[in-house]
C-alpha cells in the first residue's frame, strides 16, 4: 500500500488507517477481544501499517488490546493515540502519555493527539499553551514524534499552532459528513496538515448494510448518530441507491467506494474500524481503487443530497447535556 507523509514529518502513514474505538467495547455491542486482535493483525498483513486509538476508548482497554496485538511488530507500524480533555493540564498530559505508552507496550507514540478541546464534556478549561507546552516537552524527550488535534475548529487549531507544530487534524469526515470542507480542509492544505478522517464510513451507514427500518439498541453509540435519524437516514438510503451502480462498475463494495472517494480528497486519509479479519482485509482494498474524475464529481453531487440537510453543529451525535463519556 502506498504511504503518505504525516504532515511536515518524515513519518509514513497508510491512506487507510485501522481505527480501534470498537476495541474498547464501551459504546459498542458484540465485540470479541480475540477477533479484534486478529483483525489488527490481518490489517497489517494486508498493508495497513497505521493504527489509531485513544485513552478514553474503553478507559484504556483499546490501547491494551493494540499493545497486545501489535507489541511484537512495533518496528513495522505507526501508532497514534489521544489524550482526553480531562487530562489537559501539563502534569496530566505527561501522566496520560506514560499510561498510554505502558498500555501500548512501546517507548514512543508516533502521533499524540488532543482528543477534544479543553472544556468539552464538562472538562476544565485549560489554556492551550499549557497543553502544548507539555506536548512539546514529550516530543523533546522522544516519547512522542508528532502532535495532532482532533475535533478542533479552525480557530482552535490556529491557536494551538501558535505554541508548537501541529501535523494532523482528526475530524469526522465522510461522503455523508463534510463540514470539514468549509474552512478546516483549506487550512490543512495550506499548512500541509494531514487529515485523519474518523467515522469515514459514517459508522457503517455507507456500507449499505442497514435497511430503512433498522434500529440500534440504546447502548450502541449509533443510536445517537444524527445520520441514523429522520430525516437524514431516509436521505442517506436514497443516496446509497444512487451510489450502488457506481460501486458495481468498479467491482467493489459501497463501503470501499466511499473510502476511495474520501482518500482522493486533498490531504485526506481514512480511519476505518473492523470487527474481524475479513472486514480488515476488505477495508485495505479501498486503497487500490482509482476513481475517475467524472465519478468523483458524480459522487460529490449524490453526497450533497444528504450533507446539505446536515445542521452546522460539528458533533455527529446527539449526546445530550448529561453525557460525560463520549469516546470518539
Amino acid at each position: 500500500m502506498q504511504t503518505r507523509l504525516l504532515g511536515n514529518t518524515n513519518i509514513a502513514i497508510t491512506p487507510i488507517i485501522f481505527g480501534t474505538w470498537q476495541a474498547g467495547k464501551k459504546g459498542w455491542v458484540g465485540i470479541d477481544d480475540d477477533t479484534v486482535i486478529e483483525a489488527m493483525r490481518a490489517a497489517l498483513d494486508a498493508g495497513i501499517t497505521t493504527f489509531d486509538t485513544a485513552e478514553i476508548y474503553g478507559d484504556g482497554y483499546s490501547e491494551e488490546l493494540v499493545g497486545k496485538a501489535l507489541g511484537g511488530v512495533r518496528d513495522r507500524i505507526v501508532l497514534a493515540t489521544k489524550v482526553f480533555p480531562n487530562h489537559l493540564k501539563a502534569e496530566q498530559v505527561l501522566e496520560a502519555c506514560e499510561n498510554s505508552l505502558r498500555r501500548l507496550q512501546t517507548d514512543v507514540i508516533d502521533l499524540y493527539q488532543i482528543h477534544w478541546p479543553a472544556g468539552a464534556f464538562k472538562s476544565g478549561v485549560v489554556p492551550i499553551g499549557e497543553t502544548m507546552g507539555a506536548l512539546n516537552q514529550l516530543k523533546e524527550q522522544g516519547k512522542i514524534r508528532a502532535i495532532g488535534v482532533s475535533n478542533f475548529s479552525r480557530s482552535q487549531l490556529e491557536d494551538a499552532a501558535q505554541y508548537g507544530r501541529i501535523d494532523s487534524l482528526q475530524p469526522p469526515y465522510s461522503l455523508f459528513w463534510r463540514g470539514v470542507e468549509a474552512d478546516l480542509l483549506p487550512y490543512c492544505v495550506a499548512t500541509n496538515l494531514i487529515v485523519l478522517a474518523y467515522a469515514s464510513l459514517a459508522q457503517g451507514l455507507l456500507t449499505g448494510k442497514f435497511d430503512p427500518n433498522h434500529q440500534f439498541p440504546p447502548e450502541d453509540i449509533r443510536s445517537k448518530n444524527k445520520l441514523f435519524q429522520t430525516p437524514l437516514y431516509e436521505k442517506a438510503q436514497a443516496a446509497l441507491a444512487q451510489l450502488r451502480p457506481i460501486a458495481e462498475r468498479y467491482h467493489t463494495s459501497l463501503g470501499n467506494l466511499a473510502l476511495a472517494w474520501l482518500i482522493a480528497q486533498p490531504q485526506t486519509t481514512a480511519i476505518v474500524g473492523a470487527r474481524n479479519a475479513e472486514q480488515a482485509r476488505e477495508n485495505a482494498k479501498a486503497a487500490d481503487i482509482q476513481l475517475s474524475l467524472d465519478d468523483l464529481q458524480g459522487m460529490d453531487t449524490i453526497s450533497r443530497t444528504v450533507t446539505d440537510a446536515v445542521d452546522t453543529n460539528p458533533v455527529m451525535w446527539n449526546f445530550g447535556v448529561n453525557h460525560h463519556d463520549a469516546d470518539t
